[in-house]
């Protein structure tokens, strides 16, 4: 069987791609790599790099590799920054997702499995459950939850078969460490081998729940075959707040030889306390999360004191008013 992911050069896609792979399956992938480098690819997988805003791009794609399955994974997943970014976040998050459920139906595609996100359910009231009614609070979360209404409307009028996930707070090796703007724990690696502190948005009380990538991977194959129409939050049961994840960092690093101290910035408009059940995707998937967050950093900082150094990369801001001052230019 023939699975097309698309981010295979990020977090999600490049775990889910070698798992698949060692499974027996053939992959091809699609990145840009704005937020995922190739060395994230692996072996075996067909690689096509290029931008899905561009449909002549995707269609081509498509034709030539013709999926029987599709893991919809690309996505700049910047919650705090979107509000400065709405052209760029809608263009890559929905924009991106019409040309490639497009392609979808216009190729047969089996079955497509979108990664939204648990932005979609804003301030809520946790843990989220699939049953609430999302309110996303930022354009990051509205990009989402357009995309998850969009997919009944392709499948009541194409029948293009799909199922929906909403992780949370992931994490593990091939994470993009280099980005500013999401990603924290891979921020904090980042900074400790730079000698720089781990910046905290406000007091770090903010309360989320960080879950291992290695969890992820049967689950997400068993929804290639079951469960079409539905929805599954997938991620960490154990909550920490920012404080105590940051205090980890700092223990790991001390591991490896390395000092970090925190630095606490401006507050930042957030929501303070999210995480998820994970009841549905345990009874219907079989999901069982062991995350180990203190393990998952160290083997994340053991992976990350191997990587040559990569520059920083600057997002070119749409709006620059109310910018936050540890983002400025």
């Amino acid at each position: 069987m023939k699975v097309l992911i698309t981010g295979i050069a990020g977090l999600l896609g490049a775990n889910f791609s070698r798992y698949l792979i060692s499974k027996g399956y053939e992959v091809s992938g699609i990145d840009d790599l704005s937020g995922g480098y190739a060395s994230s690819v692996p072996t075996g997988a067909s690689f096509h790099q290029g931008d899905l805003a561009d449909s002549a791009f995707v269609n081509g794609v498509f034709e030539k590799e013709k999926p029987d399955y599709v893991f919809h994974f690309a996505a700049y997943a910047a919650e705090g920054l979107s509000p400065f970014i709405r052209k760029y976040n809608y263009t890559n998050n929905v924009i991106s997702s019409a040309n490639v459920i497009n392609a979808c139906v216009n190729n047969d595609v089996k079955k497509i499995v979108f990664t939204s996100s648990m932005a979609v359910y804003g301030v809520g009231e946790p843990p989220f459950t699939e049953a609430q009614r999302p309110h996303p609070e930022d354009p990051y979360g509205i990009a989402k939850y357009a995309v998850e209404m969009d997919l009944p409307m392709a499948h009541s009028m194409f029948g293009l078969r799909y199922s929906i996930v909403r992780p949370h707070n992931v994490l593990g090796i091939y994470q993009n460490i280099w980005d500013r703007y999401r990603n924290v724990i891979g921020i904090w690696i980042r900074k400790t081998l730079a000698g720089e502190p781990l910046t905290i948005f406000g007091d770090g009380t903010q309360v989320r729940a960080f879950s291992d990538i290695s969890f992820y991977m049967e689950p997400f194959e068993k929804l290639m075959f079951d469960h079409d129409g539905e929805t599954f939050n997938i991620g960490a049961d154990k909550e920490f707040t920012i404080n105590e994840a940051a205090d980890l960092v700092i223990k790991v690093a001390k591991e490896f030889g390395y000092e970090a101290t925190k630095v606490h910035l401006e507050k930042r408009n957030e929501v303070h306390t999210a995480y998820c059940d994970h009841t549905k995707a345990k009874e219907l998937l079989g999901f069982k999360d062991d995350t180990n967050l203190e393990d998952t950093i160290r083997q994340m900082f053991a992976w990350a004191v191997e990587q040559p150094n990569k520059p920083l990369r600057d997002m070119d801001y749409e709006i620059e008013k109310n910018m936050y001052s540890f983002w400025k230019k």
